[in-house]
């Protein structure tokens, strides 16, 4: 009864969501406010109704109910309770319902927090929302309905769960990834209504920024989760492979960091009105075509676990449903965005758009790789494969410009900034970054190297420029009337300069190497010994297996123990490999245990990793910073009180 109740309350949630779309929508044209009143009721009705819905396939996860198609394809009763509910969005259906319910959230808490907007706003906000749900809502329905049952024969232990999912990573990455995708759609959803309304100016720049932010705060997050469960889990030492799925998530990031920095000067100084709306736009679009890749079945990939080719012509018709609507509107009221150029070639309206170009040259960079060999295919024009060398050749040179311009833009005036004061300002941090970038890789290895100068040189001018610009602003401003944005911005920039030499160095000085070890052998790598002590049996709750030792020792001292484990899990009739890891803030020792070779030795991949937790700490730190600048005072209008009385 509880499946039949989920798709009945989804059922519900469309029909809420057409009338959601329609009525307040028509309202705002023809002004009849009892129509555009309809619109934060029926958004917190669709909301209830795909929450429930969504809780209705939770249990039946968590009881077993193997009636269900999709719980007995992904779960089974040995499963541990929490992949049990992670299970939920491990394959296609419970995904999209995650996608959806994801998608109902952000309606519903625009609905609630927007009761200082204009009436006939947020109805054209809400509406375009809905129009969103529609799509998805009948995807679902009618070709991903995840509460179809087997009946009246049915398993009495489901298929399990592939058990590269079985990891905390994993279980928490697709959420955050899904969070930050669909949050793109409010931006996207302020913009087509700033269009539909004819009003043009900066008001719906300062309404969609925060909610902006916080999408691209979640995206980052899913991003970092997703780097370290690559590392942590497939057994190959890897944080970016330049995957299709991997890229599929990095290219709304990309716009969405471009379309942050345009709506603030949008918001402040008039400027860049279409290139903001477009950007806007470009985003979303760029979140529903990284939905597609995942979810189509067009893509081979480690990362892509639930696939399904016959849903792909729906998923794709209704990306260019969306594009060409949105494309259409904006050329509809292009004649009416004006906005203000009047600013000089040394400014930070001129900074901050040079890193707006840059960063969508180096999003089409990497949008280019990963369509490129699908659209050949398509067309019969044969297989080819765009891997790390291409994108390593055409994406790494556009970050160093975006790199020594990112710490200016901050630092620079609006309109217009003498050359002088310029190189007053930073001639000293310039030098030291200089200094520094030559220096320290001389210092860590005993050896000059070019990329690393050049990567911990750019690193540490960021953080050098932003400190010394946060520094003199403390010096004019008091702190109390310094905004939380600027702090924010301050935390990203240094979060992105320590990633920045996190995967310089990582990148560089990692070593690894295969070798074949029996319990008692060693082997060396980078200075260290890697020792082979000792092996026992594993069982697991629903697996067995090997759990080895590996002693890591320097000049006869022990640096880390590690216990590579090797598991095979029954129900699949699979092994997967959980690497033994040592963590450390400067380096970490990895081993991951492969095929057995004979009766005593087994295959083994060593890496010596330094620098790696950097990467990761920088994403964490880029999070925070956007965090903290969602809750800037100026976004908040009125107190939680007023919103909900």
């Amino acid at each position: 009864m509880i499946p039949e109740l989920g798709h009945f309350a989804l059922i519900l949630a469309l029909t809420l969501a057409i009338i959601q779309t329609l009525f307040p929508l028509i309202g705002a044209t023809i002004n009849k406010i009892s129509w555009m009143l309809l619109a934060r009721p029926t958004a917190i009705g669709q909301f209830i109704f795909v929450t429930f819905a969504f809780f209705c396939l939770m249990y039946s996860f968590v009881t077993n109910d193997f009636s269900v198609l999709y719980v007995a394809q992904n779960s089974n009763t040995n499963l541990p309770l929490f992949y049990k509910v992670t299970a939920l969005w491990s394959a296609h259906e419970g995904s999209m319902l995650l996608w959806i319910t994801v998608l109902s959230c952000w309606t519903f808490l625009v609905a609630i927090f927007s009761k200082s907007l204009p009436l006939d706003t947020i109805a054209r906000v809400l509406s375009v929302l809905g129009f969103i749900s529609i799509g998805f809502l009948i995807f679902i329905l009618t070709t991903s309905d995840p509460f179809i049952r087997l009946l009246p024969n049915f398993p009495a232990n489901g298929q399990s769960l592939n058990p590269l999912l079985q990891d905390p990573g994993l279980a928490i990455h697709p959420p955050m990834l899904y969070i930050g995708y669909v949050g793109f759609s409010v931006a996207f959803a302020f913009a087509m209504a700033a269009l539909l309304s004819g009003r043009l100016d900066a008001a719906w720049t300062r309404w969609s920024r925060p909610w902006t932010l916080a999408a691209w705060c979640f995206l980052t997050f899913g991003i970092t989760l997703g780097s370290w469960w690559s590392y942590r889990v497939l057994g190959w030492g890897g944080w970016w492979f330049w995957d299709p799925v991997e890229n599929a998530s990095f290219l709304p990031w990309l716009t969405g960091t471009a379309l942050l920095h345009s709506l603030m000067v949008t918001e402040k100084r008039g400027a860049f009105k279409s290139w903001t709306l477009l950007l806007a736009i470009c985003a979303f679009a760029l979140s529903l075509l990284g939905t597609f890749l995942v979810r189509s079945g067009i893509l081979i990939s480690v990362h892509a676990f639930a696939v399904d080719p016959t849903r792909g012509e729906y998923m794709l018709k209704f990306l260019f449903s969306v594009i060409g609507i949105s494309l259409l509107i904006y050329a509809w009221r292009a004649n009416k965005i004006k906005g203000s150029s009047n600013f000089a070639l040394l400014s930070r309206e001129t900074l901050l758009l040079t890193n707006n170009v840059i960063l969508m040259v180096a999003m089409a960079t990497v949008l280019l790789g990963t369509l490129y060999p699908l659209i050949l295919q398509a067309l019969n024009l044969g297989k080819i494969s765009v891997g790390p060398p291409y994108f390593n050749a055409v994406f790494v040179p556009l970050m160093m410009p975006l790199f020594f311009i990112m710490a200016l833009g901050p630092q620079a005036d609006w309109q217009q900034m003498p050359k002088k004061a310029l190189l007053e300002k930073f001639w000293l941090v310039f030098i030291a970054a200089l200094i520094l970038g030559c220096a320290l890789p001389y210092l860590f290895t005993g050896t000059e190297n070019l990329f690393a100068t050049v990567g911990i040189g750019l690193g540490l001018w960021i953080i050098f420029a932003t400190l010394q610009g946060s520094y003199r602003l403390h010096k004019k401003v008091n702190l109390k009337n310094i905004s939380r944005s600027h702090y924010g911005m301050v935390i990203a920039h240094i979060g992105l300069a320590i990633t920045l030499i996190g995967i310089t160095l990582s990148s560089i000085y990692s070593v690894e190497k295969d070798v074949r070890l029996a319990p008692g052998q060693s082997t060396h790598l980078a200075n260290f010994k890697f020792a082979f002590t000792n092996i026992a049996a594993l069982t697991g709750p629903n697996y067995t297996g090997f759990i080895t030792q590996f002693d890591v020792t320097q000049d006869h001292q022990l640096m880390a123990t590690l216990h590579p484990q090797q598991r095979f899990f029954s129900v699949q009739q699979e092994g997967i490999s959980d690497p033994g890891i040592s963590k450390g803030l400067f380096q970490d020792f990895y081993v991951a245990l492969g095929e057995k070779m004979d009766t005593d030795s087994w295959a083994v991949r060593i890496y010596y990793k330094p620098f790696v937790r950097w990467i990761w700490a920088g994403g964490i730190l880029m999070m925070l910073g956007g965090i903290i600048s969602v809750f800037d005072k100026r976004y908040r209008k009125q107190s939680l009180k007023k919103i909900f009385d």
